[in-house]
């Protein structure tokens, strides 16, 4: 088995698939060269490792901590651009004012640390410069996490994968007399940067724009016709939500510095009328991206039956996809969750299960028949 690139794990993401997933059906579904989609890319899986097999990838996520660690995995800088950028700013760091964050801010991270933290948020161009999106990525990575067990995470101790509500995770930090480690960001993000690209970078370059899944080809216009394999993985019903989950995250990109729930039309589903309506518009919005024959392979779960499953992704496809004919290969396999990283700090969270589905999509070509073949219809043509 192939060593794992290090880009992979640059940024720890709650309800991702593995690579090895993608890389079963990037190999049964596509060839060499063709077009690898994701419409809910999260931390880039599917993009990045069809970029490692000699795909192109393309992709699109409405959160931007997604978009921006999507982003920077396929399409990173080099590593002296890397490197030269991140001495450039600690060269130029003068530790910022720190007002109005909070106890949350003052316990999460040492009184070193925040300003290095609040002075790359506002520096850090990461929507439009590749380095800096990159070292963005990099430090979301390493904002929070279990810095009881590793040196390069900025924070108290935390999950790696969400980021835990602010009153919560000052009484929880108070309750075990735990206290933020210092860190120096700059020499932090020059070591991963070291780690991240020791490997190098695929030779493609993909590509994944901040943007609702809805809108996919609209974004995408220099794609359409083009996209032979879907893997995606949407939003399961009533188990997430990314911008409440992902919030510390959020406010390093520039957001708010506490959590906001329902801030994305993505993210939680309550009622699954609402879910299949909203995935009708997602399939009706990437509809144009599609090859004439191509594959949609989806990764979902939640609290919803296998069987309504089944039939809710089949009709949303056919209503989405409408003028596409629309067969599920074979039936759907199931798997169990794996135990969750953020039961240590929330005791009693359960794993559950989640399913995966193969849709082949391709043109209805319509049935031509030679008059003289239909006695009426050859008599009428007399």
């Amino acid at each position: 088995m192939a060593k794992r690139h290090p880009l992979h794990s640059i940024c720890p993401y709650f309800a991702m698939f593995p690579e090895e997933f993608v890389e079963r059906h990037v190999l049964a579904h596509s060839s060499i060269g063709d077009l690898v989609f994701d419409p809910f890319s999260g931390r880039g899986t599917t993009a990045f490792q069809s970029l490692l097999m000699d795909r192109r990838s393309a992709g699109t996520d409405i959160n931007p901590v997604a978009a921006c660690i999507s982003g920077a995995k396929v399409n990173p800088p080099s590593l002296i651009d890397l490197l030269t950028r991140i001495e450039e700013l600690r060269v130029n760091y003068v530790a910022p004012r720190i007002e109005g964050l909070g106890v949350f801010f003052e316990r999460c991270f040492h009184p070193s640390t925040l300003p290095q933290i609040v002075y790359l948020r506002t520096e850090l161009d990461w929507q439009g410069n590749i380095t800096d999106r990159f070292i963005a990525a990099m430090a979301l990575g390493a904002l929070h996490g279990e810095s009881h067990r590793s040196r390069l995470c900025f924070s108290n101790r935390m999950p790696r994968t969400i980021s835990t509500k602010p009153d919560y995770s000052v009484r929880w930090w108070a309750s075990r007399n735990l206290e933020a480690p210092e860190r120096d960001v700059f020499s932090i993000l020059k070591e991963l940067a070291k780690f991240r690209l020791a490997m190098g970078a695929p030779e493609r370059r993909g590509t994944v724009i901040l943007s609702d899944a809805r809108s996919a080809a609209a974004v995408h216009p220099d794609l359409h016709g083009q996209v032979r394999l879907v893997v995606t993985s949407p939003p399961y019903v009533d188990v997430t939500d990314y911008a409440e989950d992902q919030w510390l995250r959020l406010w390093f990109l520039g957001g708010a510095p506490e959590p906001k729930a329902r801030s994305y039309a993505d993210d939680r589903h309550t009622k699954q009328v609402s879910y299949w309506n909203f995935l009708t518009e997602v399939w009706s919005g990437m509809r144009d991206l599609l090859a004439d024959n191509a594959t949609i392979v989806v990764r979902i779960g939640g609290k919803v039956e296998l069987e309504e499953l089944s039939v809710g992704l089949a009709n949303s496809m056919e209503t989405g996809f409408g003028g596409k004919a629309i067969r599920m290969l074979g039936g759907a396999s199931t798997s169990e969750l794996r135990k969750r990283q953020t039961n240590a700090f929330r005791p009693g969270t359960k794993a559950g299960v989640e399913h995966d589905f193969v849709f082949e999509v391709s043109d209805i070509v319509p049935i031509t028949v030679p008059l003289n073949a239909v006695p009426e219809l050859a008599h009428q043509a007399d």
